[in-house]
């Protein structure tokens, strides 16, 4: 695999409680790029489309019960779906992509002042060539690669991802718990008097879309509607766009976000403007997801893996440029938008307190020593350290 090598320089100044502060600057970062003969764009996967009107319209239903079970099987079997929810209109997912790029191409130096590298990042803004896909550090990750037919292993995922993200705090945190840092107040960009405002109106479309889902997953499963909704009651959910600077990492097969599968129990997005994202089923093989207009698109995390034993397993993806994205390019700059690839991402968090183990319906002997019990807090806080987001 080529390497290129960008060289970036970027000073981060925090200041502490004390009134000291701290500078760190982090120099020449390696982002892959592959050959342009490379294959760019895998087999398309359509993922099934779980309509939630069907439910939200009479629960106790056949048609509902249908549903249900088709989420459940679609998780269990390609740890992702599309999703259709008629109280999220495609206008609202285009007004979050258009404020998130606007964000996005404002100067380095405004974005880091939004940056809260004291608490792992967890809100606020996390700089580009900072996260590291965790497959990286983990052997296990590794070995499950090197078994891969060559046309399903993924891109480099050795190297920080060029991606900023931004983190924006959603729910009701919990009145006392263990785990502050993971549950800190949002962060507010100065260029943007209405952040807040914006930020909640997406961010609570997707959270009570998910959290719909969520009820749906568990009668799929056989399992009383509100088991997952109750254990997420009061969790760290996270607003959390990413954004991608294009002008910078457009070319063909440029890793955007390497390899990896989300910490957190279900992850849910819009539709992007740019084509790229490459996942992996049961399987493992890998497909270029496509996500139908008007749709949204959930994956299973490590959360949801741990509490079923296993049945769902966290999915898989990264984010690369494609010839498609290419053509996503091209338009944007006609209409003359920033460049910026933006995922208008949420992260559904199980509550922090919460002790993660197989549910008594998903409990084994096997999965009772594979997924051992853990408070959730601990689990996200050990996540974050393979991420580079924590020590």
């Amino acid at each position: 695999m080529q390497k290129v090598t960008r060289t970036t320089t970027t000073t981060t100044t925090t200041t502490m409680s004390d009134g000291a502060s701290t500078t760190s600057v982090t120099t020449s970062t390696q982002v892959s790029v592959v050959p342009a003969n490379a294959t760019a764009e895998p087999r398309k996967l359509a993922l099934p489309v779980v309509d939630l009107a069907v439910y939200l319209a009479d629960p106790h239903s056949e048609a509902a019960l249908a549903q249900c079970k088709l989420a459940a099987l679609a998780l269990e079997e390609h740890s992702a779906l599309s999703i259709k929810d008629p109280r999220v209109d495609e206008s609202d997912n285009a007004a979050f992509l258009d404020l998130m790029e606007d964000y996005f191409s404002q100067s380095t130096s405004d974005k880091l002042k939004d940056a809260r590298p004291e608490i792992g990042y967890q809100v606020g803004s996390t700089p580009e060539l900072t996260e590291l896909p965790r497959c990286g550090r983990d052997d296990e990750c590794k070995e499950a690669v090197e078994k891969m037919n060559a046309e399903d292993k993924p891109l480099d995922f050795n190297s920080e991802d060029p991606k900023w993200r931004f983190f924006h705090r959603m729910g009701t945190p919990p009145a006392v718990t263990q785990f502050p840092g993971l549950n800190a107040e949002p962060v507010v960009p100065e260029a943007f008097p209405n952040w807040i405002e914006s930020m909640d109106k997406w961010g609570s479309l997707m959270l009570t879309a998910v959290t719909t889902l969520s009820e749906m997953v568990a009668i799929g499963f056989g399992l009383p509607k509100d088991t997952f909704v109750q254990l997420s009651n009061h969790g760290p959910h996270l607003l959390a766009p990413t954004g991608s600077d294009l002008e910078k990492y457009g070319k063909v097969s440029t890793v955007l976000a390497g390899f990896h599968a989300d910490l957190n129990f279900l992850t849910i997005h819009g539709k992007s403007r740019y084509p790229g994202l490459n996942i992996w089923n049961r399987a493992g093989q890998k497909m270029l997801a496509s996500v139908p207009d008007g749709c949204l698109l959930v994956q299973a995390g490590r959360q949801i893996e741990h509490l079923t034993g296993g049945r769902v397993i966290a999915g898989f993806h990264e984010v690369v440029v494609v010839d498609s994205t290419i053509k996503a390019i091209e338009r944007q700059r006609a209409a003359g938008r920033p460049l910026w690839r933006i995922s208008s991402t949420l992260f559904f968090h199980i509550a922090s307190d919460n002790l993660l183990k197989p549910l008594p319906a998903f409990e084994t002997e096997e999965n009772v020593k594979q997924y051992p019990p853990i408070l959730t807090g601990h689990q996200v806080q050990k996540e974050l350290g393979f991420l580079n987001l924590s020590s």
